[in-house]
């Protein structure tokens, strides 16, 4: 079983990941990534699917045009957990390169 973040996890990843906000009613990481055109932005939410498979963990996301707003909560845990964190590190790193 997956764990919910305790206040003292959930405020240490909220500092490393400096580029996410917080979604106090979800207890979920929020992201907004902008991109030049639709293209470009279905391009990141395919490679995202892609790590989100293999990580077995299924973000909920939204786009239009060349906005991708992504959510990270962990449903089984019921709030944050390391899944959703490792998978927020993972995002960035893809948004990096």
């Amino acid at each position: 079983m997956v764990e919910q973040l305790n206040e003292d996890e959930r405020a240490a990843a909220l500092d490393r990941l400096d580029e996410w906000d917080y979604d106090d009613a979800r207890d979920a990481l929020t992201r907004s990534f902008l991109f030049a055109d639709f293209s470009e932005a279905f391009a990141f939410i395919t490679r995202v699917a892609l790590l989100a498979e293999k990580a077995d963990h299924h973000p909920e996301w939204s786009n239009v045009w060349n906005r991708v707003d992504i959510l990270l909560t962990t449903h089984d845990a019921g709030g944050l957990s390391r899944r959703d964190v490792r998978m927020a590190e993972a995002i960035d790193l893809l948004q990096s390169s």
